[in-house]
């Protein structure tokens, strides 16, 4: 990795912690508690950190082997993302962490969202997927070529 994909890996990390924070904030504000343990910065600041460097992991594996990253990453991050709401709703449901609340379970969803929010624009900065699908089939045909 280079020092300029891991600075802006950092850059990311830092933004998504941050405006987590925020988010964390509100959350009490609103009535989560402040002891329920994924809503402490050091949870979710792991969490980020761990959810931002997967996803690089994945944005670098379409890259590197997908003949059409772009129109893969336009499924695979919103699907990511929707799954990754599961555990907060087996966690709502079950309650195994203390002090569980929908207004917290609501606020690590919300935080979901923060980190691929984040993410995307930062891995298409540091490896970008740049040519739309077919860009490579399109500029193979003669210009002024129109279909029967």
């Amino acid at each position: 990795m280079s020092r300029r994909t891991a600075l802006i890996l950092l850059a990311v990390i830092a933004c998504a912690i941050a405006v987590n924070t925020l988010v964390a904030a509100v959350a009490r504000h609103a009535g989560a508690s402040a002891t329920f343990p994924p809503l402490q910065l050091p949870v979710y600041g792991a969490f980020t950190a761990a959810g931002v460097l997967a996803g690089w992991a994945g944005w670098q594996l379409v890259r590197r082997r997908s003949a059409r990253p772009r129109r893969v990453l336009k499924v695979l991050v919103p699907t990511v993302a929707v799954l990754s709401f599961l555990p907060d709703v087996a966690l709502l449901t079950l309650k195994f962490i203390p002090d569980t609340t929908a207004t917290a379970v609501a606020a690590l969803m919300v935080m979901h969202v923060v980190v691929v929010a984040f993410a995307v624009p930062g891995y298409q900065l540091a490896a970008p997927v740049n040519a739309p699908d077919g860009g490579a089939v399109a500029a193979q045909q003669p210009v002024g070529n129109s279909l029967p």
